[in-house]
């Protein structure tokens, strides 16, 4: 059975678009993939460092030293916070409050 040359070019530039989409949507997975598998890595490296009993105390003592008012209200909780976290084993959410609690004593 002979082949009509227009419908053979139309079928296979189609199959040459699906191949690309699936390349395309391979790539996109893999890209996803790779984030999902960095992103809770470097939180918990960043976390590490930031979350330890020495800043606590330093975040503590510039907590103390500021003057009553709503800064001082929400870096009291964020420590408060950040403690609860780090004695539960939670180091991400430890850092990410202990963050918070400095910016709010450098007033921002």
């Amino acid at each position: 059975m002979a082949q009509i040359p227009a419908i053979s070019l139309e079928l296979s530039q189609e199959q040459e678009k699906e191949s690309n989409i699936m390349t395309k949507l391979l790539g996109v997975i893999a890209i996803a993939a790779v984030a999902f598998a960095v992103a809770p890595a470097q939180a918990a490296k960043h976390a590490m460092g930031g979350c330890s009993s020495a800043n606590l105390e330093k975040t503590e003592t510039a907590i103390e030293n500021m003057p009553d008012g709503d800064g001082k209200f929400v870096a009291q909780k964020e420590i408060a916070a950040a403690q609860d976290s780090l004695l539960n084993g939670k180091m991400g959410a430890c850092g990410a409050h202990l963050n918070k609690a400095m910016h709010a004593t450098m007033g921002k």
